[in-house]
Parts: structure tokens; sequence; C-alpha cells
């Protein structure tokens, strides 16, 4: 006879049942600061490649200018996406303040 187990059961399932419902962000007023290694490994990703961005794009660039104009299209968009994961992973809920 095989016994048949919930899903849940399994040490596998558990383990990422509790990595993703800990808390990887903090609120801390109107932005989010890291409360554990994932965010802090997704906080330095970020921030590196921002610099790699702009360094790249700065390396090519003539003036100020012609650098921030290159570096908004994809430094916006790497700080709007750690911006949603960390809404997403702060423990907040849905609530509306």
């Amino acid at each position: 006879m095989v016994k048949v187990t919930a899903l849940s059961d399994c040490p596998t399932v558990r383990l990422s049942n509790s990595l993703m419902s800990r808390t990887w962000f903090k609120p801390w007023g109107w932005i989010y600061r890291p409360a554990s290694w994932q965010a802090f490994l997704l906080v330095l990703i970020t921030a590196a490649f921002c610099v790699q961005v702009f360094l790249a794009v700065d390396r090519r660039s003539h003036s100020a200018s012609d650098t921030l104009y290159g570096s908004f299209p994809f430094v916006v968009p790497a700080l709007m996406l750690l911006n949603w994961v960390a809404s997403k992973t702060s423990g907040r809920g849905d609530r509306i303040a």
C-alpha cells in the first residue's frame, strides 16, 4: 500500500514556502530597507547594474546630459523593479496608507 502525503509535507516545498513567506524588505518612510540576505543581494545586484550602465554610457558621452539621457532608460526601470519586489516582499500586504 502506498501512502499519499500532501505536497506541503515535502521538505523542499516547506523550505521554499518559508523562504518566500519571509519578509525581505521593511518599509522605511516612502522606500524600503533590506531586512534579509536576499534583499541585500538584490540591492547589490541592482546597484552593480546601475554602476555598470553609468560607466558604459559615460565612456561614450560628450556631456553630463548625454550621460543622464543615456543612463535613464536603464537605471529607472531597474530601480522601479527593485521597488516593486520590495513592496511585494515587505509583508505589508496591499493596504493603502
